[in-house]
């Protein structure tokens, strides 16, 4: 679960969240998508048999993975999408504006009213807010309505077998047979997205096995049905495994001092929130911030843009989907679920996104300056904003850490 963002797919398989985050607001189709029945290279059948091997040596019985991989081949559909890296991507606003749209928001209500028992006694037990557990729901799936139906043995076979990451291919397969012969799913019902993550809420089969739970009390952890149950519970497991923090915001939106330095609005720099009202950070009701531990300040779309004060439960987030899109995505989303209203202060809507080549260009072009951006892959990561901040800072810009097209420009 995702330990295994989640953000699309290839945003949460480098991420490592709980699961992958394919039907998130930048989601691929996730029509079914039918494995190929032409005889499969011989490549494949001889590692499919070196697999066989090291499945049984790992407790894998014989029969368990004779029937998993019965009919199973090559996934060209999987290769296709392991492969793929989007040119162009959503701004942060554009990204927010899907996961909390109206629409989805309605559902999320609608379904906190329709589950309210049972939402209730998830959080009773695992102490995590139901709009949180309906807005992973709802990032994650679309509230069931996307779980993905390509046959997972075979996804993650394929993965193992040619994909980019193909030691995580094997471990989550050898994972996902595990859950084969403890008899929670037929292989046939075990589908899911084409990395493997499964279920209303996106599990990879590794972390099914640490987090998922039989809420049920049917004997099955069945995060594949119809029923959501188990899976919502799982997923607030999981969330509270990872720290959650009962009773607590992930952020909130605030409003910045004139004169702030925005050299010390990163994530990473979490402080006493005393320090924070000493500077004179803020509520949007001009309050000061509340007592939930440490927080940080963050500028996702730099000083053009809104500003918010995140706590422990914003990181809880991204260990479900490491990615500061998607937690915003669900703590907003939750939110408004709950009754809050949208973002007040305005984003830098006329700004685009940097394309990944024009991304891979300003990180070439820092770090040939002399600001090391510690790679060349075309994420703006932290490594990457810091070395933002040291050249904005030495040429008399603000150091916002934003990546925006004006400064890829100067950089020319």
């Amino acid at each position: 679960m995702k330990s295994l963002s989640v953000a699309a797919m290839l945003l949460a398989m480098v991420a490592g969240g709980c699961g992958v985050s394919a039907n998130s607001p930048l989601q691929t189709s996730s029509a079914p998508m039918s494995r190929s029945q032409s005889p499969q290279p011989a490549s494949f059948n001889a590692w499919r048999d070196g697999f066989r091997t090291k499945a049984l040596a790992r407790g894998i019985r014989p029969d368990v993975f004779d029937a998993a991989f019965q009919g199973v081949g090559v996934n060209a559909e999987v290769l296709r999408l392991d492969s793929r890296q989007a040119e162009f991507t959503k701004p942060l606003w554009e990204y927010l504006d899907s996961a909390a749209s109206d629409d989805r928001v309605s559902t999320g209500r609608g379904k906190r009213t329709e589950m309210s028992r049972t939402l209730e006694s998830i959080e009773a037990t695992y102490g995590v807010d139901d709009q949180t557990v309906l807005a992973i729901w709802g990032m994650e799936t679309n509230y069931g309505t996307y779980r993905g139906d390509i046959p997972v043995i075979e996804s993650l076979a394929t993965l193992a077998y040619q994909g980019r990451r193909r030691s995580f291919g094997e471990e989550q397969l050898i994972a996902a047979l595990q859950i084969l012969q403890a008899g929670d799913v037929a292989p046939s019902a075990m589908r899911g997205s084409w990395a493997g993550a499964m279920g209303h809420t996106q599990f990879i089969p590794t972390s099914y096995l640490s987090t998922a739970v039989d809420f049920t009390g049917d004997g099955r952890r069945d995060v594949w049905s119809n029923d959501p149950t188990d899976a919502l519970a799982s997923a607030a497991n999981y969330l509270r495994n990872a720290g959650w923090q009962k009773g607590a915001p992930w952020g909130m939106e605030v409003r910045l001092p004139q004169g702030f330095n925005y050299a010390s609005a990163d994530q990473s720099n979490r402080r006493p929130v005393a320090d924070w009202n000493a500077r004179g950070v803020r509520t949007l009701a001009g309050n000061q911030l509340p007592d939930y531990g440490s927080a940080a300040i963050i500028t996702p779309a730099g000083v053009q843009g809104p500003a918010f004060v995140v706590y422990q439960n914003f990181y809880v987030i991204k260990r479900y989907n490491n990615a500061t899109s998607y937690a915003m995505g669900v703590g907003h989303l939750g939110d408004r679920i709950a009754g809050g209203g949208k973002f007040q202060q305005p984003w830098p809507r006329g700004e685009r996104s940097l394309s990944r080549s024009e991304a891979e260009e300003l990180q070439r072009r820092l770090t040939a300056a002399g600001y090391d951006t510690g790679g060349t892959d075309g994420v703006i990561g932290p490594d990457t904003a810091a070395a933002i901040r040291r050249y904005q800072a030495a040429n008399g810009m603000v150091p916002d850490g934003f990546a925006s097209t004006a400064l890829l420009q100067k950089l020319r």
